[in-house]
């Protein structure tokens, strides 16, 4: 394990390098994440590395102080004592670090022996040397004592909050419980004082039966907290209960039996009873940003929790619930035409409704414009706009909308997957496997960008990371078709991680079965197309599955398909050249019919 974990945004890399540099000089070991591998659960490898370092540089910057993965990696140091905080650019810090003495690095001009670089390192050099023993550092003061004492002062507790159970009976109602465990583990990680596991680790253990000792201590967590909803006939009980980790004692349990319309105010009392259970003083601003919310609509509210799941989990470019997301979303912004993130998602749907079926971009573009208008820092709404632009084959304006976004929200589920389609049609594949492994580490259900990989590595020569990247995919394929075994679209997915595994003739038999039970998903034949010709040099049959796809492609795929890495053996073929030139030609005569007649002088 290293000596120092390096914590920071992943837009400051560059930055970062030199000073990594600086410290593997000194002899030190570094874990800085420049590249997390494939196929590894993103947050248990950081954790593991976090907690098994001698000491954590936080490297702030105006990026990385909206980071909360930063930002809970220095709030854990700091609850350990071993954080060593630097500044770029002036970055307004965190309230909970501000008493933390920090070195400004603005003017280490990437100089070892600059005086402020000679600062750092030997705050590094104390905790280091610390973590070999107190006497070690016998005699030392300074910077770093500071640090050290202040940080003995900070607030140690962190949570963990389960998946709530859907005690409907409905199955249809899942949305709403896993709605309810977001918001609450949004308005938490909220709290200044109180470090909060990820989205993506807590919901690793949804439908398990959990023994809340060990989780907490695998999680290195003070705290777990878990519950169940159940909603039926306009109404919604939710019980909720905070354990302590080392104990498994109860510290807190309250259930709430309210009309449907109160889910804010229990989701809101929920979140101020975990601090005062903790005997956590919440600052003014951290209260109005736990009742800050999209919509003050309930009924609004539940439908955007609906729309999201089904998009979450729905395959890329199927029209079915591609339509679902926009009429549900339509439904939800009638009812409060002032919510954002339902207009930015509605734009998500025309986005993958206009790559099943072509047409126009005017309405997703008029659904982004209403959520930039509301809100134009919201980070999502300029990823989507950027996936839009792109499908007009606008690709500058596409990267300066992912640039706008990258630099709101790094940390974005959306921001990085957009940003890694936007690189992946331009062959920056490295920064598209950069993307696509954010992705699929920020939401577990998401088997496109999973597929992505296999694509990306494959592209780049990289054996082990296409391994890894096809065991992932075909294990959340797999999940899925457990309870779905139908659903063609993951089989889809599943089958090219097979046959990248090699399992040549279980990819053969799941496309054939795929194909008898839905001929015309066009995403699904596509995808096996790209494996026929990457996998099994099946040429033939791969053009035998384009052909009837380059026949009716939309203007906005056919773009994609000509830059798809996977498909660069056809190239030279033909059949191929000639599908493509007719598909061109078809769509340019069909963007000729649509311009207005030119008027002939009398």
């Amino acid at each position: 394990m290293a000596d120092v974990f390096i914590s920071y945004a992943r837009a400051d890399k560059a930055r970062v390098a030199p000073l990594v540099k600086a410290i593997e000089a000194k002899g030190w070991s570094v874990w800085w994440d420049p590249e997390i591998s494939p196929g590894k659960e993103f947050d248990d490898e950081i954790d593991v590395e976090l907690q098994a370092a001698k000491t954590v540089l936080v490297v702030w910057t105006p990026a990385s102080v909206t980071s909360r993965w930063v930002r809970g990696e220095a709030r854990d140091a700091a609850e350990r004592g071993i954080l060593v905080p630097v500044r770029f650019d002036q970055a307004r810090l965190p309230i909970d670090v501000r008493a933390l003495h920090t070195t400004d690095l603005d003017d280490w001009g990437e100089n070892p022996a600059s005086a402020s670089a000679q600062a750092c390192l030997q705050a590094l050099g104390t905790m280091i040397a610390h973590a070999a023993g107190p006497a070690a550092v016998a005699g030392k003061a300074g910077a770093t004592k500071t640090t050290a004492e202040a940080a003995r002062q900070a607030p140690r507790f962190s949570i963990c909050v389960l998946p709530f159970a859907n005690m409907s009976g409905d199955p249809d109602q899942e949305y709403f419980s896993d709605g309810i465990t977001e918001d609450i583990i949004t308005d938490l990680s909220k709290v200044s004082a109180l470090r909060v596991v990820s989205r993506n680790t807590a919901f690793r253990h949804k439908g398990e039966n959990v023994d809340i000792s060990k989780l907490a201590s695998d999680l290195n967590v003070t705290h777990v907290l878990e519950g169940s909803v159940r909603k039926a006939g306009g109404r919604v009980r939710v019980s909720a209960q905070l354990i302590e980790g080392e104990t498994d004692d109860h510290l807190w349990a309250e259930r709430y039996d309210r009309e449907d319309t109160d889910i804010f105010a229990i989701q809101d009392e929920i979140s101020q009873a975990i601090a005062g259970a903790l005997k956590l003083r919440l600052l003014p601003e951290e209260k109005k940003a736990i009742r800050k919310r999209g919509t003050d609509n309930a009924a609004a509210h539940d439908l955007y929790l609906m729309a999201r799941e089904v998009y979450a989990t729905s395959p890329e470019g199927d029209q079915r619930t591609a339509q679902a997301v926009v009429q549900i979303c339509r439904r939800a912004t009638e009812i409060d035409p002032n919510y954002v993130e339902a207009w930015a998602l509605m734009a998500a749907g025309h986005r993958q409704l206009r790559e099943a079926q072509g047409g126009q971009s005017s309405e997703g573009l008029a659904a982004i414009g209403r959520a930039l208008a509301l809100n134009p820092d919201l980070a999502e709404a300029h990823a989507v706009k950027a996936q839009l632009l792109q499908q007009d084959d606008d690709l500058a304006g596409a990267a300066t909308e992912a640039a706008i976004a990258l630099k709101l929200d790094p940390e974005s589920y959306e921001v990085n997957r957009s940003c890694a389609r936007l690189n992946y049609q331009l062959q920056k594949l490295d920064d598209a496997i950069r993307f696509y492994e954010r992705a699929v580490a920020l939401m577990e259900t998401d088997i496109n960008s999973a597929a992505m990989l296999i694509s990306c590595y494959t592209a780049v020569g990289d054996a082990a990371g296409t391994r890894r990247a096809a065991e992932l995919t075909l294990r959340r394929s797999d999940l899925i078709l457990a309870h779905d075994r139908n659903n063609a679209g993951v089989i889809g997915y599943s089958v090219d991680a097979l046959a990248a595994l090699g399992e040549t003739e279980r990819a053969k038999t799941r496309m054939e079965r795929a194909l008898l039970m839905d001929s015309g998903n066009r995403n699904m034949r596509y995808n096996f197309a790209c494996m026929l010709v990457l996998r099994l040099q099946d040429k033939d049959a791969a053009l035998n599955l384009l052909g009837p796809l380059l026949e009716t492609v939309a203007d906005s795929f056919l773009p994609y398909v000509k830059a798809d890495p996977d498909l660069v053996a056809l190239h030279g073929d033909p059949r191929w050249q000639a599908m493509v030139a007719a598909a061109e030609a078809r769509l340019a005569a069909a963007k000729d019919s649509q311009a207005p007649e030119s008027r002939q002088p009398a």
